[in-house]
């Protein structure tokens, strides 16, 4: 299997793709759909195990919601995205629970860690109801969803395995179906923190770090788990290599025809820098400096389509 180091399906079918010279997947299906000129989705299903094995993804929905100039985004554009999160998100969730069927909502990562932070930021915003309904029905909408929230932390800081919290969480309050938000590793710079992702088969949180966690999904926790998942970070090898496709890129527009320029940007040369920077520990993990900004217009975009979805 490759070495994708990204966590999003449409990134790692595109990579198999291009080292393959393929056209199309055996077991992979895809849709596009273009909202306006800053909101495009795309639908990757995995149908079976030769699609499972070619990109290193369970079978399963996984759908992309690209969001150009978030950077920049004014108000309505950050509700617009957040009803376009609302809408491909409540299409999930109702494939695998009732309306009145009890959600836990989960935020992955670390507060401290501006990049990690976008799992305990949503939380902050998410309307919980359970103990509402609980303790106060008379103040609540009969028709209401019982939803909670939890922020479990970081192995790092509670010494404590996510897995294993959640687990004591599941059995005891019983809800039917977890939402677990984490931030997420890509191979291109452009779609840090302007791409969601959300599967219907849960998630193995560091995965695309490197630093691997135990896998949080139906199988380890008997309940269905989507996961919502925003590229934050990338390699440094995967900055040089897009650094490096525009510089031969703007070449091959002066030079109008370089054969070997055109050799070099149609392969992908990520493994090579990755070999170059690794031996002395260049290859580190990178984000932009707006990302202050970018984690708070996401967190509110994601918060918000979770609450409208529920």
């Amino acid at each position: 299997m490759y070495n994708f180091r990204t966590d999003l399906a449409l990134e790692r079918r595109d990579i198999f793709k291009k080292n393959n010279n393929l056209d199309e997947i055996d077991g992979v299906e895809t849709e596009n759909k273009e909202i306006d000129e800053n909101l495009k989705v795309s639908k990757v299903k995995i149908t079976n195990q030769n699609g499972e094995q070619a990109i290193g993804k369970p079978i399963g929905d996984y759908i992309t919601i690209d969001i150009k100039k978030l950077r920049i985004a004014e108000e309505d554009e950050i509700q617009k995205s957040a009803e376009v999160l609302s809408t491909e998100l409540k299409e999930v969730i109702n494939k695998h629970v009732q309306s009145k069927d009890d959600v836990l909502v989960v935020g992955l990562g670390n507060m401290y860690v501006t990049p990690d932070s976008l799992g305990p930021k949503v939380i902050n915003d998410i309307d919980v109801t359970r103990h509402i309904i609980k303790y106060l029905p008379q103040y609540i909408d009969e028709n209401a969803r019982p939803v909670s929230a939890i922020s479990p932390g970081v192995l790092g800081t509670t010494g404590i395995e996510t897995l294993e919290i959640l687990e004591g969480i599941v059995n005891n309050i019983k809800p039917k179906l977890l939402i677990v938000i984490d931030a997420l590793a890509s191979r291109s710079i452009e779609r840090i923190s302007s791409t969601i992702q959300i599967s219907d088969t849960g998630i193995v949180p560091g995965a695309g770090v490197g630093n691997t966690r135990k896998e949080l999904s139906q199988r380890t926790l008997n309940i269905p788990v989507v996961a919502i998942g925003i590229p934050t970070v990338v390699e440094s090898a995967v900055l040089v290599n897009d650094c490096l496709d525009l510089f031969i890129e703007k070449l091959q527009n002066e030079a109008k025809s370089n054969d070997y320029l055109n050799k070099l940007k149609d392969q992908d040369n990520y493994e090579e820098i990755k070999e170059a920077l690794n031996p002395n520990d260049y290859n580190i993990i990178v984000t932009p400096k707006e990302i202050d900004e970018l984690i708070d217009n996401m967190s509110s975009i994601v918060a918000r389509g979770i609450n409208m979805s529920l």
